[in-house]
């Protein structure tokens, strides 16, 4: 531990003045933190842009491997066999309370326990930008915003030609190929843009065998994204869109902690399609959208291999519809008032057939639902001198199911000089009970949160940073009772952190580090005994202490290499059913990357991950990726 720690102050000290070429400037034109088109000096929010020549110069991670690397964000899965559950901590909140985004539309999948929508169904090369919204964002996005937004922006506005196609195609170890290509344009007043990925792998066992022995099968991967966008500017004040994604993929999964199984398959699809237009005249700017998704996702186990079971089927189904429409109008002497309402539906089922030593059983779980309706407004204000800026604002939520609440937001910053800026927020937040927990208990309320935040940021031309302090409570949790087997309210959570970010250049070179620091106080019900509650000072998979480094030279022209640097302290995992947790030991992981702008047309890139083949687990149980090699090519016309 000793080491690690002295190799980290190493690297701070010895880089500092250097700094990622294509780091995140903190004044960014943002549109997560109010819907609207902002500079980020405008909002008290702490938004984090993760930019399109960042996640070009990563196309050999995933999107969870991209988000993993920000202050602030956990995410377990992102190490593990592509395929993986893709599990999203925010600021230490538990799953399900970070709202995952496309377009600025919410995604959930109503099936699951806690609603995650799966980020394995997205490809790094289908996005344009990624903005990182972090604190309850509630008032503007309803329910699972408790800690957090994640908004995948994948609308491409930055061409004029009518007809332009890029392809990229690389290859790796564990027989790895990731390929993608974007055909896309604009003719007149229609503006189109369609794209197609694929990624392949062999990969590795999903389940660590702790033995050595077992000589556990390898888990492959195989996923295809399509998906497709429409603009058409109808006149100079409205505009209409469409929109189409299609995901899928087949990956192999094993039993469980540490025990394998060779023919354990997951086939999982999504479709998300929508509509929307915008209407922009003076000061009024008028949005409406509608998304219909659905999702599918199917286990089967068709051998008797690890297991007593000869065959088993289980297959989820998941459909979600959400229609918006919000308008912002500029008052005058720098007020604007935002006013908005949404509906959401969901609906899902499920059918189990198993084939075992006791005979055939089926299972069905009938379809159910649930809607909600809510209306939110925010007034914001951004005086003449631009220093001072303040946002307040209020949603009220009926739901079907549990009845109804409210949440609300006071956003306030102020610029010393154009370089220095301080800022905080109250707001609160809340996370709406799933359709399988209210299948079992049709008394559970919405579990609520109260935020508190102050930062400070400093921004030059060759340096800035930022330090943002957070404290949340969480009251009413959403838990299950291993006594009675059922879902209730009572988990109880108190979370402060700090989270730093820097960035600094100098000529060709350049660095950039984040570091995160969570102190948690969890009351839920003893894991050990089951039949009492228990104050954890820890947080299950979530480090107290996360650091990101990353350092990139212009070595000539067009060539540019990079090294990045991750460090996870040790941290608790479930140790088993009326098991002590368990502590998994700290790890610290190497990765480099090269890109080589040849010309306008044509640019070669590798990455490589975990470089020295560090042997670490970021779930018990569950095997982390080896040392991994990406290399390619990627043509425009």
């Amino acid at each position: 531990m000793s080491k690690t720690i002295t190799l980290l102050a190493c690297m701070l000290t010895g880089t500092a003045l250097f700094a990622q070429k294509d780091t995140v400037t903190l004044d960014e034109v943002v549109v997560t933190a109010n819907k609207l088109e902002q500079k980020q000096s405008t909002t008290g929010k702490v938004i984090t842009v993760i930019t399109k020549a960042q996640i070009e110069k990563s196309g050999g991670k995933t999107i969870s491997q991209l988000l993993n690397e920000q202050a602030g964000i956990t995410i377990n899965g992102a190490f593990n066999n592509a395929g993986s559950v893709q599990t999203v901590y925010t600021r230490g909140a538990s799953p399900g309370r970070t709202l995952i985004l496309m377009d600025g539309i919410p995604l959930n999948d109503p099936s699951t326990i806690t609603t995650d929508f799966d980020l394995n169904f997205f490809s790094v090369n289908d996005m344009e930008r990624i903005e990182v919204c972090k604190g309850p964002q509630s008032t503007l996005y309803g329910s699972d915003a408790i800690a957090g937004v994640i908004n995948i922006i994948t609308v491409k506005k930055d061409t004029n030609k009518p007809f332009n196609i890029k392809a990229t195609l690389s290859q790796g170890n564990l027989g790895t190929s990731r390929n993608n290509v974007q055909v896309f344009g604009k003719a007149g007043k229609l503006t189109y843009t369609t794209r197609f990925a694929r990624l392949f792998t062999n990969g590795f066992s999903s389940a660590y065998d702790s033995t050595g022995i077992r000589n556990y099968d390898k888990d492959r991967y195989d996923g295809t994204v399509t998906s497709g966008q429409l603009f058409y500017q109808a006149s100079t004040h409205l505009a209409f869109k469409a929109f189409l994604m299609h995901s899928q993929y087949k990956a192999g999964i094993d039993a469980g902690v540490f025990n394998d199984d060779r023919d354990y398959n997951i086939n999982n699809k999504s479709l998300i399609t929508g509509t929307g237009f915008q209407y922009k005249k003076g000061k009024l700017a008028v949005t409406g959208n509608y998304q219909y998704s659905e999702l599918t996702r199917n286990y089967r186990n068709d051998s008797a291999h690890k297991t007593s079971t000869w065959f088993e089927d289980n297959t989820y189904f998941g459909k979600s519809q959400f229609v918006e429409l919000y308008a912002s109008t500029r008052l005058g002497k720098g007020f604007t008032l935002l006013t908005g309402a949404d509906y959401r539906y969901s609906s899902y089922n499920q059918n189990y057939f198993s084939v075992s030593a006791f005979g055939p059983y089926k299972s069905q779980f009938r379809d159910t639902s649930l809607s909600q309706t809510a209306l939110y407004a925010s007034v914001i204000f951004n005086s003449p001198d631009k220093k001072f800026n303040v946002e307040l604002g209020g949603r009220y939520n009926d739901h079907s199911r549990y009845g109804n609440n409210s949440t609300y937001t006071f956003n306030p910053s102020y610029s010393f000089s154009d370089q220095f800026r301080v800022f905080g927020s109250i707001s609160s937040g809340f996370k709406a009970p799933s359709l399988y927990q209210l299948s079992l208990n049709s008394k559970l309320n919405a579990e609520k949160s109260v935020n508190y935040e102050a930062g400070a940021s400093f921004q030059q031309k060759q340096f800035s940073t930022r330090l943002v302090y957070f404290n949340r409570k969480i009251s009413n949790g959403i838990d299950y009772n291993y006594i009675t087997f059922n879902y209730f309210n009572y988990v109880k959570q108190v979370v402060n952190g700090l989270e730093w970010e820097l960035a600094a250049k100098l000529g060709k070179a350049g660095f950039s580090a984040n570091y995160t620091l969570l102190l948690s106080e969890e009351v839920t019900q003893n894991r050990l005994t089951t039949k009492d509650t228990v104050t954890y000072d820890y947080l299950l998979r979530r480090p107290k202490h996360h650091i990101n480094l990353a350092a990139n030279l212009d070595l000539c022209k067009g060539l540019n290499v990079a090294v990045t640097g991750k460090y996870v302290s040790s941290r608790f995992d479930i140790g088993g059913y009326r098991r002590a947790d368990i502590s998994l030991p700290s790890y610290f992981i190497v990765g480099a990357s090269a890109d080589y702008v040849l010309n306008e047309q044509v640019k070669f890139f590798a990455d490589a991950q975990n470089i020295t083949g560090k042997k670490f687990f970021d779930a018990r149980g569950f095997n982390a990726i080896p040392f991994l090699f990406n290399a390619g090519v990627t043509f425009n016309w």
